[in-house]
């Protein structure tokens, strides 16, 4: 009932800040004037783009090396549709900051500042500080696993949840290299693959808790609790990259998902009195903090720092944290079975 209280909190939470932002700019006319006149002309004011020059009648892509766009900026995809869009959302904006009013969202995103073709600079740092963090993490795991705790007779580790935390760490850090490159340059195939990502790594972590709370050290029991959370997670993912990509159903499903596990992290270490509960529950604390402010989908401050770059700066400290706790489990549960071994 608590679990279903709090999921209906989060629900409630996002269709009220859903509502508060439900104005979209493409839908500004003056906004779309100006995209209308930048394909046609190629330009928003003074402002002019090679990729969108009409008059020689040939696509620069296809033409000679020195009228073709840099690299970086193909690699991107900024066409001359999203630059036009881009420079009328950036004039729109300021016009409307003159006026007094608030920042709105524009085809779905935010108006950020790109730098040097990045689209959200601030959550791609940040993303890449989190990668980073967890690659330290799942190294410090590893050398302490393999090579300062003892090994069973079988020349295995003692901790029978090496494995799970090997697997963990990988599509961690997938989530987080797929969110950089999401972060850099949002379109179709990256955000899916960030969505994908996210999706998967979420389930397993679920997963993950599942097992070391219920203490679950048979294959066979271990498979038939991972079969309908594979499932499940798999038929999402499908259907976000071949039905529908319904990122209110996505929001909500990876919530539910979060909670739950923090939920079974918070009170199986509270009963099982575990050493380094006290990790465990600041994490599940400022995981819950972290979520509410990305539910809460503020405008970027100065064009660069919004909601979802603040979610990825909590998650760094949080991170470092979680590995912490793990390795702490991994030397508990490895002076635990040498103790029942004696």
């Amino acid at each position: 009932m608590e679990i279903c209280r709090l999921l209906l909190f989060f629900a409630a939470i996002s269709s009220i800040f859903r509502l508060i932002h439900a104005t979209s700019g493409e839908d500004d006319p003056i906004y779309q004037a100006c995209v209308g006149h930048c394909k046609k002309t190629g330009c928003v004011g003074e402002k002019c783009f090679q990729h969108c020059d009409f008059s020689s009648g040939e696509n620069p892509i296809d033409g000679p090396w020195y009228l073709q766009e840099p690299l970086y900026q193909r690699w991107k995809q900024w066409d001359c549709l999203s630059d036009c869009r881009y420079h009328c959302m950036i004039a729109r904006e300021e016009g409307r900051q003159k006026l007094g009013l608030q920042p709105i969202k524009y085809h779905r995103k935010w108006p950020f500042q790109r730098v040097y073709g990045i689209q959200e600079p601030v959550s791609v740092a940040f993303s890449v500080l989190n990668l980073a963090i967890q690659f330290h993490g799942w190294v410090s795991f590893f050398i302490l696993v393999n090579y300062n705790l003892p090994f069973s007779a079988k020349k295995k580790p003692y901790y029978e949840y090496t494995g799970l935390w090997h697997i963990y760490a990988i599509l961690s850090m997938n989530s987080w290299i797929w969110s950089a490159v999401s972060h850099s340059r949002d379109v179709e195939l990256t955000e899916k693959l960030d969505y994908s990502s996210v999706v998967a790594f979420i389930g397993y972590s679920l997963l993950v808790a599942i097992l070391r709370a219920f203490n679950v050290r048979d294959e066979a029991s271990r498979v038939m609790i991972a079969a309908p959370i594979v499932a499940f997670v798999t038929t999402h993912i499908l259907y976000l990259n071949f039905y529908q990509l319904d990122y209110g159903l996505n929001i909500k499903v990876c919530i539910a998902m979060t909670m739950l596990q923090f939920i079974l992290w918070v009170v199986w270490a509270g009963f099982t009195r575990h050493p380094s509960r006290g990790k465990l529950w600041l994490v599940a604390a400022g995981g819950i903090l972290s979520t509410i402010i990305k539910i809460y989908d503020f405008p970027p401050y100065m064009g660069y720092v919004d909601a979802d770059a603040l979610w990825h700066a909590f998650s760094i400290p949080l991170t470092y944290l979680w590995w912490s706790f793990v390795r702490d489990d991994s030397e508990f549960g490895t002076t635990t079975l040498i103790k029942k071994a004696k």
